[in-house]
């Protein structure tokens, strides 16, 4: 395992030797007898640690602190001298220094505070890769679908997410109402703090109560402590509501009361607890039919609907089925280590044909259960359940027209194989877009830095449009 690599500058060179003598063993050591020539190493090297002299010639140690931070990948610096005062500590520490340290150097505390901050920096680097594997699983733009429906549904999103606003997602069971909650969070400045979800028909009224607001010790039979609910969980976050419309009256009363004065009691007490919390609900039912009919509050409707967002059905945007079954291979792919090419035209043929009563979350299972029990290198027919193939058989053969208006088309389709298909539309949007990357992205709706990947994975680095 490669060793952390320490950089030391400090313009006395029997300090530089000494502390190399005593680190050696455990790092990797560069030295530098000034600012200057330490600001060249870390452009030239991979520095971990830096260790600095505060009193230097030429650049002193707070102006190399504030250079080397400016660095695109900068190191963890810790700052050494010996004419220290609290107010040199404060100014270090402000400027970017990870600890301060006065000379001469007891060197058991100086090894503790370097393990410690490398692991304060592993930590930190481990954090933000989480980030952005969330970004990539729940950013907007892994909500797949490029079809004129979906396309105004990530508009939406986009223009919703930065405010504080309640939102409102109506659509059918299985259409991805909880992603686009998920997205509108990732992308809001309380991307941060929590994303709190709740399905409320899974609950009756009492427990779901408790679930929301918390309870105090001794609240009802069986609570034995206080419960934290989910509002005190999503303080400064998002609390996403699935199936808003099955909540009781009496907790529909509670919630109107936390929009309006942003505070609540939990059950069984009487203190007043404030929170920030930006609401999401969710419902597959017609709220507006609920308020008509007497099962749902009309104030707290026009709370919740303050934005709404329709999120359509697929049999609405079936020409993203292609897309959406090879986003799915390839995460199946990848968390069951299967190497699949892709799918046959057979298979791919039915697949579209399919009317996908169960939406998105029906077609993910599928290309799910298909790859666990995928035999092959490609999925074949005979991976399609067959209930499916056998529905798609009794719509032809009951002369049904499929979702696109027209009648089922034997013809084989095009195999979609899940690396040939992305490369093929990387070189069309870049030769559409006169080869200017940032366009080609916004086209394909993805990152610039994904694009960039993806052009070094399929060796377009020298492509030119013609």
């Amino acid at each position: 395992m490669k060793k952390p690599c320490v950089l030391i500058i400090d313009d006395e060179r029997h300090t530089r030797e000494g502390l190399q003598r005593a680190l050696s063993p455990k790092y990797e050591i560069l030295l530098a007898g000034h600012g200057e020539r330490g600001l060249e190493l870390l452009r030239t090297h991979s520095v971990d640690v830096v260790l600095t002299d505060l009193r230097m010639p030429g650049m002193d140690g707070m102006t190399f602190i504030r250079r080397a931070t400016a660095l695109p990948m900068p190191p963890l610096i810790v700052m050494l001298t010996a004419y220290g005062t609290l107010q040199t500590a404060v100014e270090a520490m402000k400027v970017g220094a990870y600890d301060y340290l006065m000379k001469p150097v007891d060197l058991d505390n100086l090894e503790m505070v370097i393990e410690r901050g490398l692991e304060s920096r592993r930590l930190r680097n481990e954090n933000e890769t989480l980030r952005k594997e969330l970004d990539r699983r729940y950013g907007v733009h892994n909500i797949v679908g490029n079809s004129p429906v979906m396309a105004e549904v990530l508009e939406t999103v986009q223009q919703v997410a930065r405010a504080r606003t309640t939102v409102l997602l109506s659509g059918e069971s299985g259409v991805g109402k909880e992603l686009i909650a998920q997205a509108i969070h990732r992308i809001s400045p309380r991307s941060s703090k929590p994303f709190v979800a709740v399905h409320c028909a899974s609950l009756n009224p009492n427990l779901l109560e408790s679930e929301l607001f918390g309870h105090e010790k001794g609240a009802f039979t069986g609570a034995h402590e206080r419960r934290i609910g989910r509002f005190e969980r999503a303080d400064g976050g998002t609390l996403f509501l699935d199936e808003i419309g099955e909540i009781d009256a009496s907790i529909q009363v509670k919630l109107l009361r936390v929009l309006e004065t942003h505070t609540f009691e939990r059950v069984g007490g009487n203190v007043s607890i404030e929170v920030d919390v930006r609401l999401v609900t969710a419902t597959n039912r017609d709220l507006k039919e609920l308020v008509d009919a007497g099962h749902f509050r009309e104030d707290l409707y026009y709370r919740l609907n303050v934005v709404h967002i329709r999120v359509p059905p697929l049999r609405e945007h079936k020409e993203d089925i292609p897309l959406l079954l090879d986003h799915y291979l390839r995460v199946f792919v990848e968390e069951n280590g299967k190497p699949l090419n892709g799918f046959t035209r057979e298979a791919l043929k039915v697949l579209t044909a399919y009317s996908w009563p169960g939406n998105v979350r029906e077609l993910r299972n599928t290309v799910e259960r298909m790859v666990v029990m995928a035999r092959g290198t490609s999925l074949t027919l005979n991976d399609v359940p067959a209930e499916l193939r056998q529905a798609v058989a009794d719509s032809i053969e009951a002369g049904e027209e499929n979702a696109n208006g027209e009648s089922f088309d034997p013809a084989p389709a095009p195999t979609l194989d899940i690396t040939e298909n992305e490369r093929a539309l990387i070189v069309r949007a870049l030769r559409e877009c006169n080869g200017n990357k940032s366009e080609a992205a916004r086209k394909l709706g993805i990152s610039r830095r994904t694009l960039h990947r993806r052009i070094h994975q399929y060796g377009l680095e020298s492509f030119q449009p013609e």
